[in-house]
């Protein structure tokens, strides 16, 4: 249902059942999908790919071109995945020749003034609270909390199910199933409630916080630790994806405990 005040370009493709509410504006070479409501003053640019049942409040911008000077206008795009949710004022822009694409998974909840720059992947279930920002390049696993106003550096990677605390500046990989807080980020414990929440047992969650033990509380460097981690802790999925994070990451992981005089 397009409100009359609502400008949709000819060349959109938009779902029977969407509601478009006033003041709306969108662009050619935008799809939406069945059950989205977009709401009175957003704008959605060339290159939108917005799932179903996607939520978008008034105030957000999507899939506008990077904010990256080496941009060439390529053709790239804005994924939204289904049933997630953009509050007001977010924005969110769409991919260069890097990735080609920036993309949202499904289930997210991002709230209000939060920025997801270009060439960014975000996996499903996550909840970026208000002012989080993300620059370019950034990956970002399932189930990951930004609390507020936390401020990712580019070409980062978060781990699934990890938790950063709010006014954290991420300059580091942040390996999967902890929580990362302090300045300069550190690890403080691993995601237990967020664990627990999801239907991780005390078993399991036992077994994630042995492996960081010998990561960040043991005084190893990190080649002897995924070593001893390798020899001494059983194979799990939970223990290969950490292992395989640690050795993968670019950037290089957070530091352990952190402490100030």
């Amino acid at each position: 249902m397009n409100q009359p005040l609502a400008y949709v370009h000819p060349g959109a493709k938009i779902a029977k059942n969407v509601v478009i509410e006033p003041f709306t504006t969108i662009n050619n070479n935008v799809v939406i999908g069945e059950g989205s409501w977009i709401g009175s003053n957003v704008t959605i640019m060339e290159g939108a790919r917005i799932g179903k049942n996607v939520n978008i409040f008034p105030g957000a911008v999507i899939s506008a071109v990077p904010q990256d000077k080496k941009f060439e206008d390529e053709d790239t795009v804005t994924i939204i995945g289904d049933n997630t949710t953009i509050r007001e004022c977010v924005t969110i822009n769409r991919g260069t020749s890097d990735r080609m694409k920036t993309q949202i998974g499904n289930n997210c909840w991002i709230m209000a003034y939060c920025h997801i720059a270009h060439d960014c992947i975000v996996g499903d279930n996550c909840i970026f609270s208000n002012n989080s920002t993300l620059a370019g390049h950034i990956t970002v696993g399932d189930h990951v909390v930004l609390a507020g106003m936390a401020a990712v550096q580019q070409f980062c990677t978060i781990g699934n199910h990890a938790f950063v605390t709010g006014g954290s500046l991420v300059r580091k990989d942040v390996p999967p199933y902890v929580k990362a807080g302090r300045e300069p980020l550190s690890y403080v414990g691993i995601n237990s409630i967020g664990l627990r929440r999801r239907g991780f047992t005390t078993e399991k969650i036992r077994e994630i916080q042995d492996i960081y033990r010998i990561l960040y509380q043991k005084n190893y460097n990190n080649t002897q630790a995924v070593n001893i981690i390798e020899v001494e802790m059983e194979a799990t999925p939970e223990r290969d994806e950490i292992l395989q994070f640690i050795r993968n990451s670019q950037r290089g992981i957070m530091k352990g405990y952190f402490t100030t005089n």
